[in-house]
């Protein structure tokens, strides 16, 4: 895996330092060099950038800030001289905080933190149903959920939630109910309406054309009707 980066500093030594680690690291693309936070958000296409280098005290716009106009999956590795920002840039999702100045060992450490949270992600993008599970994203975290514990499973615009046996809360993620459909085995897993898919072999009770678990009534689409017939009619005496 290679991960796509920009440095941003606005030290031209310690622009010039971060350029030379990336540049011995086999794992790392280098895709664009700035001396502001304002440059690279008006010259670089921030969608295509998987990792930053990035310094905290800047001019105009500083690197606090500008984390927060980063794509959610963007990782950052912050790059400053000042100890006390170090709470503010965990706070910021970084992955790293590094003190200048900076040997290669330590940016070496903290680029194999973000090819390894990168190697994660790709694994829960891919999905692991061969092996009875998969990995979500929730809360800036990767969770290993058993198939065999998903009861449904509830779109709500960008986010699903998960709801699994035995927990009181669902498990929030960012995708999208196309993208799960995909990535559940279809002989267990099954589209009942735009907004749901249901675990068929948990649904203990179906009445007046809806799947009842519990005090939750998971209502049947005429578009996904035929299917949830045939398969009742494949499992019924």
């Amino acid at each position: 895996m290679t991960l796509k980066c920009i440095i941003i500093d606005d030290e031209p030594l310690a622009l010039d330092l971060i350029e030379t680690y990336v540049r011995k690291t086999t794992f790392l693309q280098l895709c664009g060099k700035y001396n502001s936070a304002v440059a690279a958000l008006n010259q670089s296409n921030l969608q295509d950038i998987d990792l930053l280098f990035l310094d905290i005290q800047m001019p105009d716009l500083n690197g606090l800030e500008f984390a927060r106009l980063l794509p959610p999956d963007t990782r950052i590795v912050f790059t400053t001289a000042f100890e006390q920002y170090a709470l503010d840039g965990f706070k910021a999702n970084a992955l790293d905080y590094l003190l200048k100045p900076i040997n290669y060992n330590e940016f070496l450490s903290a680029a194999r933190k973000a090819l390894e949270w990168f190697t994660l992600k790709r694994k829960a993008a891919q999905g692991n149903t061969e092996d009875g599970f998969i990995y979500v994203k929730s809360e800036y975290k990767l969770i290993q959920i058993r198939l065999d514990d998903i009861l449904y499973i509830e779109g709500l615009k960008d986010y699903l939630k998960i709801y699994v046996e035995n927990e009181n809360r669902p498990i929030l993620t960012l995708t999208s109910m196309k993208n799960m459909e995909e990535k559940l085995p279809r002989s267990r897993f099954m589209r009942v309406h735009r907004s749901y898919i249901v675990q068929m072999n948990k649904v203990k009770t179906l009445d007046k054309g809806q799947i009842i678990f519990g005090k939750v009534r998971i209502p049947i689409s005429d578009t996904y009707k035929n299917d949830i017939l045939e398969y009742l009619n494949r499992h019924t005496l």
